[in-house]
């Protein structure tokens, strides 16, 4: 072939460490900009972004130029650096791993206004039930020992 033609669309979850409701809702915009930014520059295409106080939601137009590990590690470093260093919080950090879940192009609408509707879906179920829901569905198997890092 000489081209590469590709529509991969991921939604990524992470959570902050030891899920503190740290992502205040003064900062929560400016976070989802600077994480946009972030996946843009490597190419990729944000398709829908929402950030809880102590978990986040990214949908993403995968580009095949670079992997979901090796951009949830940049969105995920550069981000905890950026928040840190501008909110003067030395004490922000994302946990390790995150959930990985493709979806077809006619799930895109419905993925997109689950991710938007963060905030009244958190109102009814609370985000270790949401993910764990969201690993049955897609049959990941999991050890609930390495779900959530606790606080030691």
């Amino acid at each position: 072939m000489a081209n590469t033609y590709s529509r991969i669309n991921i939604q990524v979850v992470f959570a902050v460490k030891y899920r503190r409701r740290q992502i205040v809702e003064e900062i929560r915009e400016e976070v989802q900009k600077y994480m946009t930014g972030i996946i843009q520059k490597r190419g990729h295409k944000v398709l829908a972004i929402y950030c809880m106080p102590d978990h986040c939601h990214i949908f993403i137009g995968l580009s095949p130029s670079q992997s979901i590990s090796d951009l949830v590690r940049d969105v995920k470093g550069k981000s905890s650096k950026w928040i840190n260093e501008k909110n003067g919080n030395k004490t922000f950090r994302w946990q390790g791993g995150f959930g990985a879940f493709s979806y077809s192009n006619d799930q895109q609408k419905r993925v997109i206004d689950y991710i938007l509707n963060q905030k009244e879906h958190h109102a009814r179920k609370s985000f270790e039930k949401e993910y764990r829901r969201m690993l049955e569905r897609a049959a990941i198997e999991y050890d609930e020992k390495y779900l959530f890092e606790e606080l030691q």
